[in-house]
C-alpha cells in the first residue's frame, strides 16, 4: 500500500504554484473525489506536446480517483484570450471553433482516460446568460484590478487600444469554476490571473474558492518561445511517428531535460540516475532516444516507435537499412553489456574475438556510427541497429531489468 495515499508527491511534480499550498493538503486529506478543471480554447486544430503538459497531469488526478473536467472554451474562444497579446487578438468564427473543438475532444483521449473525463463546453452556459447576469458578473471586478495585468497594463501605458470585451475574458473562465463547482483549475503559468479570477468570484457567488495550481510553459522546438502553432515551433500530437521523433531529437540537450520533467512518465529517481549517467560520461543524444520512443509509443504504439527510430538513424546517420531485421532483447548489467557479446548473441559474428577483429578493422556501425572501440559498453536503455559488413543488420533493444 502506498505510504502516500493523496498523491501528493505525484501531484506536485512539475507544478510552478499552488494557491494556497495548504489548501490543496486539506482538500487530497478528506479522501472525496475532487472535481479538477482545465480550460482549453480551440484556436488551433491540433494539439501539441505543450499541451500535454496539462493534460499529463489530469491523467494523474485521474488515477488518484478525482473527477476531471476538460472544458472546452467554444465560446471564449470566440473572444479570444488577450493574455501575453500586444494587440486585440481577432476572435475565431462559430465555424472555426466548432471544427477545432471537434478535433480536441477526438485527441484528448490519446492520454486522458474516457470513462473517467467529463467534456464540457462553456457555451452551455454562457449562451444561455442574460445581459444582466453579464452586468452582475463584471460588477465583481475593477478596471483598476485589471489593469494590474501585465499585458493589459502594458498596452495601456504604451497607449495601444484594450478593448471592452477582452476585460470579459477572465471573468468568464472564472465564471466557468462557478457553473462547473471547480474544487481545483490548473494552468500555464500566463494563466494565473485569470485562474485566481475563478478563486475571487467563486466566494462572491458563495462557493469555496479554488485550488489554483499553475504549471510552466513547454519551450517549442526553438528552445527560446513557449511551443505555439503560430510560431512553427510545434511538435504535434497527432505529428507522423517519424516526424514526431525526429523533432524530439533536434531539441537541445539541456532542454531534454525539462522535457523529461514536463512530459515524461518515468519516476524522478529514474531521471535523476540518467542525469547522472550523463554527468559520468553517457551520450546524451543516447538518453533523448529514450524520450522519443517513449513519446512516439505513447501516440502511435511502440511498432511504430521503432520504425520512427530506424528511419531516424536511416536517415542522419546516414546508413542503408533493410524494411526487416532480426530484433533482440537484453537486459543490461550493473557495469553494461560488452558491445562483441552482444554481437554473438544477436548472431552477428561466430565469436567474440570475430566481433573484437571486425570492430578494429571498421567494420561495424551502431546507429549508422562506426565503432572502432573494441571494449566498448552498452549501459543504457536503448534502441540500436548494429551493422556488421553491409548485409548484416540486427536490431538491439535494451532495458534495465523489471524495465
Amino acid at each position: 500500500m502506498s505510504a502516500d495515499p493523496t498523491g501528493w508527491d505525484l501531484l506536485i511534480r512539475g507544478v510552478d504554484e499552488i494557491l494556497p499550498e495548504d489548501g490543496l493538503r486539506e482538500r487530497l486529506a478528506t479522501g472525496k473525489p475532487l472535481r479538477v478543471k482545465v480550460g482549453f480554447d480551440p484556436t488551433a486544430p491540433d494539439l501539441h506536446l505543450g499541451h500535454t503538459v496539462l493534460l499529463n497531469k489530469m491523467r494523474q488526478f485521474q488515477e488518484l480517483g478525482h473527477h476531471v473536467i476538460f472544458l472546452i472554451g467554444d465560446f471564449t474562444g470566440r473572444i479570444g484570450d488577450p493574455t501575453g497579446k500586444n494587440i486585440t487578438r481577432k476572435p475565431l468564427t462559430e465555424e472555426d471553433v466548432r471544427r477545432n473543438a471537434q478535433t480536441y475532444a477526438d485527441q484528448v483521449f490519446c492520454i486522458l482516460d474516457p470513462e473517467r473525463t467529463e467534456v464540457a463546453f462553456n457555451s452551455t452556459w454562457m449562451e444561455n446568460m442574460r445581459a444582466g447576469d453579464l452586468i452582475q458578473l463584471a460588477a465583481h471586478h475593477t478596471v483598476a484590478r485589471m489593469l494590474e495585468r501585465d499585458d493589459f497594463s502594458k498596452r495601456y501605458a504604451s497607449g495601444q487600444s484594450i478593448a471592452i470585451h477582452e476585460f470579459l475574458y477572465p471573468l468568464i473562465q472564472g465564471y466557468d469554476s462557478i457553473a462547473l463547482r471547480a474544487d481545483i483549475e490548473l494552468g500555464g503559468t500566463d494563466q494565473k490571473f485569470n485562474l485566481l479570477m475563478g478563486r475571487q468570484l467563486q466566494q462572491a457567488y458563495r462557493q469555496a474558492p479554488q485550488v489554483v495550481m499553475t504549471l510552466p510553459l513547454l519551450e517549442g522546438t526553438d528552445g527560446i518561445q513557449k511551443m505555439s502553432k503560430s510560431l512553427g515551433n510545434t511538435i504535434g500530437i497527432k505529428d507522423p511517428p517519424e516526424e514526431m521523433f525526429g523533432k524530439v531529437m533536434s531539441i537541445s540537450d539541456d532542454l531534454m531535460w525539462r522535457y523529461y520533467d514536463l512530459l515524461s512518465a518515468v519516476t524522478t529517481d529514474e531521471i535523476r540516475r540518467r542525469k547522472e549517467a550523463v554527468a559520468h560520461g553517457a551520450n546524451p543524444r543516447d538518453i533523448k532516444v529514450e524520450l522519443a520512443l517513449e513519446l512516439v509509443t505513447r501516440f502511435h504504439g511502440a511498432p511504430c516507435a521503432r520504425q520512427a527510430h530506424d528511419a531516424f538513424v536511416a536517415r542522419f546517420r546516414q546508413g542503408i537499412l533493410p524494411e526487416e531485421m532480426p530484433e533482440f532483447h537484453f537486459e543490461l548489467e550493473t557495469d553494461g553489456l560488452w558491445l562483441p557479446s552482444v554481437m554473438k548473441a544477436a548472431s552477428l559474428v561466430a565469436s567474440t574475438s570475430e566481433a573484437t577483429r571486425l570492430i578494429r578493422s571498421g567494420g561495424v556501425r551502431v546507429n549508422g556510427e562506426r565503432i572502432e572501440e573494441a571494449g566498448l559498453r552498452l549501459m543504457t536503455p536503448d534502441i540500436l541497429v548494429v551493422q556488421v559488413g553491409k548485409r548484416r543488420f540486427a536490431r538491439i533493444i535494451l532495458a534495465r531489468p523489471n524495465g
